[in-house]
């Protein structure tokens, strides 16, 4: 895929005449950057408002975009609150944007492995700025829609060249592409009582791309009842192969505060050996350094433990006895403890490696010092000398909150934090 076609852009005459987008590379002035910062206090008044009915009216114009975003995450409201903050934090740091480029890479990498284009971005924009147009009235006037909308021109440029790097690396990695590919499920291993691990070849039978421990593939499935395709991101569980990805994906079940997991209950329900789906090339900045010799502390929870997984074999296959590693992973019991036998092997045949296992409440037929070590929740000062090591990296895979505690857990222990590296694992209820 070529620059040129990455950076066209899309005719949309009716907004464009309300709300103009430029396409100008200059950057913002100094006016325009106070404007935009004056409206930090009304987009933390109104900013989850102004996302809400941003999202609601650009799938209403543009419903083809539904087989881009997650409708769960719009029904809960988690997709118009994260970008509402995200339009904050651009605000806040629009005078040093080089402050945001974490959240760049990570919203990037998973842009592209949606197929976010150019083109799509003149559309977001001329919805936003509608949006916060009949939002905010007429606190905003014609001076500071134009700055919002150059503000939003830098940042959607930021975010077309970051994207257009990345896909010109899928192009010429071997075996890479761009957009959506045709995969079958070759196979179906259940690895808990809740976790199936689904083994993905290539319906062209072509050659897969190498890919880092960590990364994701988004794949995605048509869903009648929405019309639309659904995607979600699954991290990639094995070490590359050459033959298939191997994605291992939680079967989300409904509860009082929220329904089951649309397309997980189809992954587990609904696709047989032998069925296609659409499946991205890998992405993710959330990666192991393989060529580290310093310590590695794997830190996961409940299906959090698949990235970790990759890494762990990575290790072991590429390094070997010369770089230690501890695992740390929390289950609630052994029944939804996926891939145990496998991480027990490695453990026997890799002196380097340890595993810390806490079952919350351990199940009849849980075996102490076989299956699990403690009992409870993760508590890094109870395992401080096993877990904080010097020079160490920590990675940390899970739902937020127990990331938040683990984190917190390894500060207050000394850690420094860019020795922490965190991902949350996939959308919260898929």
């Amino acid at each position: 895929m070529s620059s040129r076609a990455l950076c066209r852009r899309v005719a949309l005459p009716a907004l464009a005449r309300r709300f103009p987008v430029s396409v100008s590379q200059r950057p913002l002035t100094t006016q325009q950057k106070e404007i935009v910062k004056s409206t930090i206090p009304a987009l933390e008044q109104h900013g989850v408002t102004i996302t809400t009915l941003f999202y609601k009216r650009l799938l209403e114009a543009h419903p083809e975009l539904k087989n881009i975003f997650n409708t769960a995450h719009q029904a809960t409201g988690e997709q118009p609150a994260a970008l509402a903050h995200a339009v904050w934090a651009y605000a806040s740091n629009i005078d040093q944007p080089e402050a945001l480029s974490t959240a760049v890479s990570r919203i990037g990498h998973k842009h592209a492995s949606l197929g976010v284009l150019p083109d799509h971005y003149p559309i977001v924009g001329q919805h936003l700025l509608v949006a916060i147009k009949d939002v905010l009235g007429p606190a905003v006037n014609e001076q500071v829609l134009a700055a919002w909308a150059a503000a939003y021109q830098e940042l959607a440029d930021i975010f077309i060249n970051f994207e257009d790097h990345l896909y010109k690396q899928h192009v010429q990695t071997p075996g890479g592409w761009v957009g959506w590919r045709k995969f079958f499920v070759s196979h179906k291993i259940p690895e808990s009582e809740e976790i199936v691990s689904f083994y993905l070849r290539p319906v062209d039978q072509g050659a897969l791309p190498e890919y880092h421990p960590g990364q994701f593939v988004s794949v995605r499935c048509y869903v009648p009842e929405l019309g639309s395709y659904q995607p979600r991101q699954y991290s990639l569980s094995d070490i590359p192969n050459g033959q298939h990805f191997r994605i291992s994906v939680k079967r989300e079940m409904a509860n009082a505060s929220r329904p089951a997991g649309r397309i997980s209950n189809v992954l587990h329900e609904s696709l047989p050996i032998g069925a296609e789906l659409d499946v991205s090339m890998p992405s993710g900045d959330f990666v192991l350094d393989i060529n580290a010799t310093t310590p590695a502390v794997l830190i996961s929870g409940g299906v959090g433990l698949t990235p970790m997984m990759s890494m762990l074999k990575s290790i072991v296959s590429q390094q070997g006895p010369s770089r230690r590693v501890v695992f740390i992973h929390a289950a609630r019991n052994g029944r939804v403890h996926a891939m145990k036998a496998d991480l027990n092997q490695i453990v026997a045949e890799n002196p380097m490696v340890s595993r810390i296992v806490f079952y919350e409440n351990a199940a009849e037929g849980d075996t102490q010092g076989v299956d699990y070590d403690h009992t409870g929740r993760v508590d890094l000062a109870r395992i401080r000398d096993e877990a904080v090591l010097p020079d160490a990296d920590y990675y940390i895979c899970g739902p937020q909150p127990f990331m938040k505690a683990q984190s917190k857990s390894l500060e207050a222990l000394g850690v420094a934090r860019d020795r922490i590296h965190m991902e949350v694992f996939g959308s919260p209820r898929d």
